[in-house]
């Protein structure tokens, strides 16, 4: 058993690309995860892939499913995505970005390669204060999943590893993330953000995930180096 390996989910953004620089920070060999899961800004899965070799990982997957006939989420179905909306808008309601058991089904395939590779830790970005109010990235479900995640696989009930779902980022603000994520080296314009980016990839700047990321920049007074459609940096 090796207890420097780690799964990361890698979805390309801040919150993950910054998990991702805190695992290898602290020593772990890197397998990160990404899916392409039929979501409308599939310009992630190319940011993923550069962070994946920036950060030189010692291996990348990109695992296809389909939520598409699910529907359900902006993300995935012909729902429009919000745009607009203050902070306070985003935290007063789950909003129509929010995927069906997105977290649940992405950390089930995190735990499924992490028994096999032996690696007791899991790193997921998910965010408790600047966050657009989805269910899936609060101090509870990490808390149950874990517990579920050290019930269900062989590896934890022979004893050969206890799985870990580690969330650095969960009580950090936006601003605190992007600061972490500087110290440690991350290059941010490798990143991507936009739920409805244009057909060229570039950020709408209008989506609640734009709207976090321009704040969380601004506030921590760095430079955000996206190029956002008809608004001026």
């Amino acid at each position: 058993m090796s207890s420097r390996k780690a799964v990361v989910l890698s979805s390309g953004g801040i919150d993950s690309t910054t998990a991702l620089a805190i695992a290898k920070a602290e020593g772990y060999e890197i397998y990160s995860l990404t899916f392409s899961y039929g979501q409308r800004h599939v310009a992630e899965l190319d940011a993923a892939r550069r962070v994946a070799d920036f950060f030189k990982v010692d291996k990348h997957l990109v695992v296809a499913l389909d939520l598409r006939p699910i529907g359900g989420s902006a993300l995935t179905d012909r729902i429009g995505v919000p745009k607009g909306r203050s902070v306070d808008d985003m935290v007063r309601d789950i909003p129509a970005t929010y995927v069906p058991a997105r977290n649940t089904i992405f950390l089930s395939y995190a735990l499924a390669w992490a028994e096999v590779l032996l690696a007791g830790d899991i790193f997921i970005g998910v965010n408790a204060v600047d966050y657009s109010g989805y269910p899936d990235c609060r101090p509870e479900f990490i808390a149950a999943y874990e517990r579920l995640a050290n019930l269900a696989t062989k590896a934890a009930v022979e004893g050969k590893l206890a799985m870990h779902i580690r969330t650095p980022l969960i009580a950090m603000k936006k601003a605190e993330i992007i600061k972490k994520g500087i110290e440690l080296g991350v290059d941010y314009s490798l990143t991507h953000s936009c739920y409805d980016p244009s057909p060229g990839g570039r950020a709408c700047g209008l989506c609640d995930s734009c709207i976090l990321r321009r704040k969380g920049f601004t506030e921590a007074a760095i430079p955000d180096p996206t190029l956002y459609g008809g608004i001026p940096r």
